[in-house]
């Protein structure tokens, strides 16, 4: 058993099977809350405090599994090939939609920073909650966070975007399925862009549309605004 836990294959299949515990009790009980996500995150750490298992030793798997999410992001490039026209004939109005969300987001992050006078290391850290993880790790690096607190960060952001981007969507009455799409995408990436693809395959599209557009935005803009502000 020592030996087994020591081994890649050890991470991979307590991820796999935490995350298909998550998928079964979302399904089951339908709420939003319940995020497979989430629900999965939770078992592995009380799996490896009750049994006090060394996170290094569960890494040497999820490492593996973290080594797709980069590809796993490009696939989302698919939904967004099929509505290529509606992108084309709303192309101006998307792009300051992602904009406007980029700026938003670090902005409010860095007025947080100093009205709750966090250290620079860790303030610094939540600039890119906003972005998928490959780019929010290197954003954060190049702007002097800690990649560990930026990957929390991200997932909690996407979370919340998933379980309270269509009820405010529906609070401020946005109905139009291209807007719903942006806000989603450009705020909480790709665990918000799977909701969107459950709202509608527009909805979908434009949601992963924002998550490349708003990452490479990001990656120009944090520098910039954290200097001036």
């Amino acid at each position: 058993m020592i030996k087994f836990i020591n081994t890649p294959i050890f991470g991979i299949l307590i991820t796999i099977i935490a995350f298909e515990i998550g998928l079964f009790i979302n399904k089951k009980t339908k709420v939003s809350i319940f995020n497979p996500l989430l629900i999965s995150i939770l078992i592995i750490i009380t799996f490896l405090l009750k049994f006090n298992i060394d996170l290094d030793i569960y890494n040497k798997g999820a490492n593996f599994i973290s080594f797709f999410l980069g590809p796993a992001t490009v696939i989302l490039a698919v939904p967004l090939y099929k509505q290529l026209d509606l992108l084309k004939s709303n192309l101006i109005s998307i792009v300051v939609g992602i904009c406007v969300g980029c700026i938003t987001a670090v902005v409010s992050v860095l007025y947080l920073i100093k009205l709750f006078n966090l250290t620079n290391s860790v303030g610094l850290s939540l600039v890119p909650k906003s972005i998928t993880t490959p780019i929010g790790i290197e954003v954060s690096n190049n702007i002097g966070g800690i990649p560990s607190i930026t990957v929390v960060a991200i997932i909690i952001t996407g979370i919340l975007g998933a379980v309270m981007g269509p009820f405010i969507c529906k609070l401020f009455r946005i109905k139009d399925k291209i807007a719903v799409g942006i806000a989603i995408g450009t705020s909480s990436h790709a665990l918000g862009t799977t909701k969107a693809i459950e709202l509608g395959e527009t909805q979908g599209a434009m949601s992963s549309l924002s998550i490349g557009i708003a990452g490479l935005i990001t990656v120009f803009l944090a520098p910039l605004l954290i200097k001036i502000l």
